[in-house]
């Protein structure tokens, strides 16, 4: 059966995420789809944007149980559900509570394969920017990591926490102050639609 899917692009930096419209009809029909498959994990890039956007948000995560901290991230580790997992921002009414935009990066990128957007030779633009930010993200935590350890502080420690993230924003601040030539090679949002086989249950590529 193919059916139609709906892809909004959005540019917006750092921030950019994939909205897909058949989330809402996820064809695992298990009502968690790829929230029952995957830990979201925290990086800089992400705790330094919760710092100013959604400081709350990042209080929340640090207060969870069954969590995961590094020196320079933090997983929220899945719940049992049923004979698999959920992750805790997933809920069965209307999915994940989080925005896109306060997500972190897999979260943000992620698309079904069997939707198959990627071998799409008009979206190969898109492609190659979601592989771009992908990297430009690895090389900004990863030395957001090695600056925070130069200074001997670590997320482990809750008292190290707070001057831990204020690193992190003075390092992701002193390399980020010239954008990369891709985010202006791009719209800022686009829309497009592709044709994809539809399958059902475990059949369904996650």
């Amino acid at each position: 059966m193919e059916t139609q899917v709906q892809l909004v692009f959005h540019n917006n930096g750092l921030r950019s995420y994939i909205e897909v419209d058949l989330c809402a009809r996820c064809p695992r029909q298990d009502d968690k789809g790829c929230c029952g498959f995957y830990s979201p994990v925290f990086y800089a890039t992400d705790l330094v944007y919760l710092l100013h956007n959604q400081p709350d948000l990042l209080d929340e995560i640090f207060a969870m149980d069954c969590i995961t901290v590094l020196d320079a991230s933090v997983t929220i580790n899945q719940q049992p559900d049923g004979d698999s997992y959920r992750c805790r921002f997933h809920s069965r009414e209307g999915g994940c509570r989080l925005p896109q935009h306060l997500r972190e990066s897999v979260c943000r990128h992620f698309v079904c394969p069997d939707i198959g957007w990627e071998n799409n030779a008009g979206l190969q633009k898109w492609k190659e920017f979601f592989e771009k930010l992908a990297d430009y993200e690895i090389q900004l935590n990863n030395g957001a990591a090695e600056y925070v350890k130069a200074q001997g502080l670590t997320l482990r420690n809750p008292a190290d926490r707070q001057q831990v993230i204020k690193a992190m924003e003075e390092y992701l601040h002193q390399q980020t102050q010239t954008r990369p030539a891709f985010f202006e090679e791009m719209p800022s949002q686009e829309t497009a639609v592709v044709t994809c086989e539809l399958r059902f249950g475990k059949e369904w590529t996650l």
